[in-house]
């Protein structure tokens, strides 16, 4: 029995998946609120594609329940569930036009043909390609036939929207458009999106909330600003935005951090206890750079390797008195800061995040963004 109000919703509790021996998903929960655009983000191999074919129905579960709109499915197959999916390769059918295409699963349903006309017009009107009705998909951009995949997903209106990876195949320039546009139909429709992705930015722009995973748990869930501002693990610091990690000790008194050549004072708060050894966290756009000691205790002493205009933003790499190399971001202004330049890192010891060494192992770089071939997928 499904109502209203849960229509869209998606609970995963304590579900568990293992392929060959290995736990490609473990003890997994997980709420996804009716209207909500959701990421999974991670590294190839976090569990996340897993994750959505068990909730599309495409794989099951060895243990625990996903109820979809209130309904428990795990035992269902896909298409007795209340979802579609879009998957990285179109798979349209090439003998059919963009209209026949979209309308392939209301025809196998059975529904009437003044509603099915009614419904293909709906959905080439949301996803802009009206004018395109007749063309086959050979005739068509990536974009296009992208767009043709998601209105096929939608004219069947469904409660939820499963996304495995779709703007993988698009250059970035198409890929940042369609961004645009995801988020604009899922806004529109006030459908439940569900969007797998190992590219950081698309999750940072698309969705209201992100589930960060890695070893088939969910390492963080929160909203994109939260989960840059205040990664609660080393892994998620690291794999959401750009970071410089220092080694450090946390200070009997818990007020400053000691690292090889520096030290910087903390003002926030942490659970790491006195003593400790640490991973000290340091985004590159919260930093200051100058050619003379202004903050006390607050700087860290550098030498300039290289200056890379990028536009509206410069980046240098430095190497810090310790030897560590070190990556600040500064808006584009009047400064002239040359390689070989003796500068001061200023540090904002409110931006400072401190981890547990100990806890900090799985700290990564986010991947290169393309994406990843088929088998290197497909337990991922």
């Amino acid at each position: 029995m499904t109502t209203q109000a849960t229509r869209g919703e998606v609970v995963l509790n304590q579900v568990s998946r293992t392929f060959s021996g290995l736990r490609a998903v473990e003890n997994l929960d997980l709420t996804v609120h009716a209207g909500e655009f959701l990421s999974l983000l991670g590294p190839s191999g976090c569990g996340k594609t897993t994750t959505l074919r068990m909730i599309g129905g495409f794989d099951r579960p060895d243990t625990g329940t996903i109820t979809i709109s209130g309904e428990r499915v795990e035992h269902l197959p896909p298409n007795r569930r209340e979802v579609n999916t879009v998957f990285q390769s179109y798979a349209l059918f090439p003998h059919m036009d963009v209209a026949q295409n979209i309308a392939f699963g209301l025809r196998q349903r059975g529904i009437r043909r003044a509603d099915l006309r009614s419904r293909v017009a709906d959905a080439l009107d949301l996803v802009q390609l009206t004018k395109f009705a007749n063309r086959k998909p050979d005739k068509l951009s990536g974009g296009q036939q992208q767009r043709v995949a998601l209105a096929r997903a939608i004219v069947n209106r469904p409660s939820v929207l499963l996304l495995d990876e779709p703007l993988a195949a698009l250059d970035r320039q198409l890929r940042d458009q369609m961004q645009v546009d995801l988020k604009l139909l899922q806004a529109d429709l006030g459908m439940t999106f569900i969007f797998v992705t190992h590219d950081q930015s698309e999750a940072m722009s698309m969705s209201d909330r992100i589930a960060v995973m890695c070893g088939g748990r969910i390492e963080q869930l929160a909203a994109p600003s939260t989960i840059y501002d205040a990664p609660e693990t080393a892994f998620v610091a690291s794999f959401i935005g750009q970071q410089n990690f220092l080694d450090g000790t946390l200070s009997e008194d818990r007020t400053t951090v000691y690292g090889v050549g520096w030290s910087l004072p903390m003002d926030a708060e942490s659970t790491v206890p006195s003593g400790a050894a640490v991973k000290v966290a340091i985004r590159p756009e919260t930093t200051r750079l100058s050619t003379v000691d202004e903050h006390d205790g607050c700087a860290l002493g550098a030498k300039v390797l290289t200056v890379a205009n990028l536009g509206a933003h410069v980046r240098y790499v430095l190497r810090l008195d310790g030897g560590t190399e070190f990556i600040a971001v500064s808006p584009r202004g009047e400064d002239s800061i040359r390689p070989n330049d003796s500068v001061f890192v200023i540090v904002d010891p409110r931006r400072i995040i401190v981890f547990s060494a100990a806890e900090s192992t799985d700290v990564t770089q986010p991947e290169p963004l393309i994406a990843a071939h088929p088998h290197d997928r497909s337990h991922s």
